[in-house]
C-alpha cells in the first residue's frame, strides 16, 4: 500500500510541474516598442515559454521572424536574425521581466548599436 501511495504521488507530482511549465508566464502576445539610435519602431511578438526556452514569431515592418531565446527567473533574452537593406541583421534583446513588463536592451550586432525596449503582454496564450 505504502508502495502504490509513493507512486501515485510522484506521478502527480511530474503531472504538476508539467503544466506548471508548459506555457509560462511569457507564453502569449506581446507589442515591443523600441527605440535604437533615435529610430523608434514597434512589433508584436508572439512567445510560447516551456521551461526555460523561449520560442515563437515577431511580426514588424521588415516581415514576420522566428525568435528563440531563454528565461532564468526575472531574466528574459531572444534573438533573431533577418534582412535589412539586403543584408543580414541580428537583433539581440536581454530584459528584466516585471510582472506583463519586460524592461531591457536591444542589440544590432552588425551595427555595433545599442538600444532600449519595453515589451508589454497584451494577450495570454490560446483562447486569450
Amino acid at each position: 500500500m505504502k508502495t502504490l501511495l509513493a507512486v501515485v504521488l510522484a506521478a502527480s507530482s511530474a503531472a504538476f510541474f508539467a503544466v506548471a511549465y508548459e506555457g509560462g508566464p511569457l507564453t502569449g502576445t506581446w507589442q515591443i516598442h523600441q527605440n535604437i539610435v533615435g529610430n523608434e519602431s514597434d512589433q508584436t511578438c508572439t512567445f510560447t515559454q516551456t521551461g526555460d526556452d523561449l520560442t515563437g514569431t515577431c511580426e514588424s515592418a521588415l516581415g514576420s521572424v522566428k525568435i528563440t531565446g531563454k528565461v532564468e527567473d526575472k531574466k528574459v533574452s531572444w534573438m533573431y536574425k533577418s534582412e535589412y537593406n539586403g543584408g543580414p541583421l541580428t537583433m539581440k534583446y536581454k530584459g528584466t521581466l516585471d510582472s506583463n513588463k519586460i524592461v531591457g536592451n536591444v542589440n544590432v550586432e552588425e551595427y555595433g548599436v545599442d538600444g532600449d525596449f519595453t515589451a508589454v503582454q497584451s494577450g495570454k496564450g490560446s483562447g486569450e
